[in-house]
């Protein structure tokens, strides 16, 4: 995304647009895959953990980040819901075993789960862990 896309994204979320918040969206946008609080910190270099931890609770807040818990540890992606209130961007994470890099199958959503009277799902996560193409010599086509 460019960004005014950011900024627009930021928005449409009911986020009040301010430089870190910027920030910590664009680095996430630009990774294209989760990050870890530590990953952000070092790919932004300007913010420290606290104020970037503040962005992304305000981006939880309002569904513009996924949380994602991997064998590293908690990590971040932006949530490409259209809906600022309902999360419809549910998809599978791959893990891999070798670099320790988790990865977005976005085409592959979580399937429904059905759960027993009184259970209300808030939130879900679906991780398969493995070798990365890139780590077993198989690059992606």
């Amino acid at each position: 995304m460019s960004k005014s896309d950011v900024e627009k994204f930021l928005v449409e979320h009911g986020v009040k647009v301010t430089a870190n918040r910027l920030l910590v969206a664009e680095a996430l946008d630009d990774a294209g895959r989760p990050l870890s609080l530590m990953e952000l910190e070092d790919s932004i270099g300007s913010i420290d953990k606290s104020g970037i931890f503040r962005c992304l609770n305000t981006f939880k807040e309002h569904h513009l980040v996924h949380s994602i818990e991997d064998m590293e540890g908690i990590r971040y992606e932006l949530c490409l819901s259209h809906d600022p209130d309902h999360d419809e961007d549910t998809h599978v994470h791959f893990y891999c075993e070798r670099c320790h890099r988790t990865f977005c199958l976005d085409d592959i959503h979580i399937p429904p789960v059905v759960l027993p009277k009184g259970y209300d799902s808030r939130t879900s996560n679906y991780l398969v862990k493995g070798i990365c193409p890139e780590c077993s010599g198989h690059h992606r086509v």
